[in-house]
């Protein structure tokens, strides 16, 4: 049987905000993340994961089954050590030899490692003995790609949903009714047999495949163009989908999305444009908020991530949005935009600033810290998570308040930037 284990490495901290609240294995590209798409196909293994230590309680409430940073685990058979930020090939594993490490240029992808190659590892860190022990390997070639920001997700995502579809079973179980319209190749739309499709909806596979999992309502009027993935018992309504967007399970979504990722347990019911951006769970987007994703000299975007600005080279990049946030209507985003976890969104009129650190509030223009700290964000928190039948954890409150803490410095650094533009 293969084991399996995942982990980050020093990149991580790389994608903030969408990965403040998650290790990078668990951020979705595709139809799936890193590790749903590994373990998928290789069901029976046995697998481990090595995070960061604010995560370990929340992963193991997940995750039971998991061993958690436990190196007596890794220590006792040959174990596949798996980055988070590889965008792999899952089928091919089983081919991996003993005595191989998997590179993309000059970054570890994957190595095989014995129960003798790890020792004690006195102070170092878990990524950087992985990396020395790779480096006693034979390197091999690894396919696919490695992960470096967020936009990698998004640019990434069109062709990752194009690979997840050729992993999944082909069986189109369900028949889409006469007044419903396909544009496109019929062999290339996947509709689980539980699916609700009503009539108007028009699904466009000729530039890419559709897939529409189990319990998925997709009301009349919405149009769907391939690549796209709908997820586990999300809805649609009068939505326009465009090509290489995936939406997650539990979701609800209106007006036009383009090339973005809503990662799960997200809302944006009303209208609104959401184009080349990432979402997070519990975050509800407020009727007739619009991202920009295009600069009007056409020129690169870069994205203050936790307040630093990165160059993306791209000139379509849109938002990227933590954990439990929430948008008031009309909010109008600007492009290359970084929203941290627990923030609050209320419109100035006017576009807003590209930088908002964790648990802030932009009112009436201005960025403040929130007042009570993490008291509001729990309880909205605990209030939309029974919405949709899930419920706040002690471990997961711990993990805000940590998150809320970590960010102090972004906040205070954030807030006198302001103070110095209006001095």
């Amino acid at each position: 049987m293969r084991r399996i284990a995942f982990f980050e490495d020093h990149q991580a901290g790389n994608f903030a905000p969408v990965a403040l609240l998650r290790p990078v294995f668990e951020l979705i590209c595709g139809a799936s993340s890193v590790r749903e798409r590994f373990l998928s196909s290789n069901p029976d293994a046995d697998w481990g994961a090595f995070l960061r230590a604010e995560f370990v309680d929340v992963y193991h409430e997940q995750h039971p089954k998991c061993h958690i940073n436990e190196d007596a685990w890794l220590a006792r058979y040959p174990t596949l050590l798996i980055n988070g930020r590889w965008l792999g090939t899952p089928e091919k594993i089983e081919i991996i030899e003993s005595g191989n490490a998997g590179w993309v240029e000059d970054e570890l992808a994957w190595v095989l490692v014995e129960p003798g190659d790890f020792p004690n590892r006195s102070g170092e860190s878990f990524s950087q003995a992985v990396v020395n022990i790779a480096k006693q390997k034979k390197p091999v070639p690894a396919s696919g790609k490695m992960l470096h920001y967020p936009w990698d997700l998004i640019a990434n995502n069109a062709e990752q949903l194009e690979r997840d579809f050729s992993l999944r079973a082909k069986d189109n179980s369900q028949k889409l009714a006469s007044s419903a319209g396909l544009v496109g190749p019929a062999e290339r739309v996947f509709i689980d047999a539980t699916a609700d499709i009503d009539p108007f909806v028009v699904l466009d596979s000729r530039h890419g495949s559709i897939f529409i999992d189990a319990k998925a309502k997709i009301q009349a009027f919405t149009r769907i163009e391939g690549p796209a993935y709908i997820g586990r018992e999300s809805q649609t309504f009068r939505a326009n989908i465009r090509e290489g967007t995936t939406i997650g399970p539990v979701c609800r979504v209106g007006g036009e999305i383009e090339e973005s990722i809503i990662h799960g347990y997200a809302n944006k019911y009303h209208d609104g444009f959401l184009g080349h951006s990432y979402v997070c769970p519990w975050v509800n987007l407020g009727a007739l908020t619009t991202n920009s994703d295009l600069k009007n000299d056409y020129s690169n975007v870069s994205v203050p991530l936790t307040g630093n600005s990165i160059k993306t080279n791209s000139n379509k990049v849109g938002c990227f949005i933590g954990d439990h946030t929430k948008t008031a209507i009309g909010s109008m985003l600007n492009t290359g935009t970084s929203i941290g976890a627990g923030c609050l969104i209320l419109p100035g009129g006017e576009l807003l600033p590209k930088h908002v650190p964790p648990f802030s509030r932009l009112w009436h223009g201005r960025l403040e810290s929130l007042p009570d700290g993490t008291t509001s964000v729990l309880q909205t928190a605990r209030h939309a998570m029974g919405r949709r039948d899930q419920s706040m954890t002690p471990a997961m409150e711990r993990l805000i308040q940590h998150t809320f803490e970590a960010t102090q410095a972004e906040r205070q650094a954030a807030l006198q930037r302001q103070a110095d533009m209006h001095s």
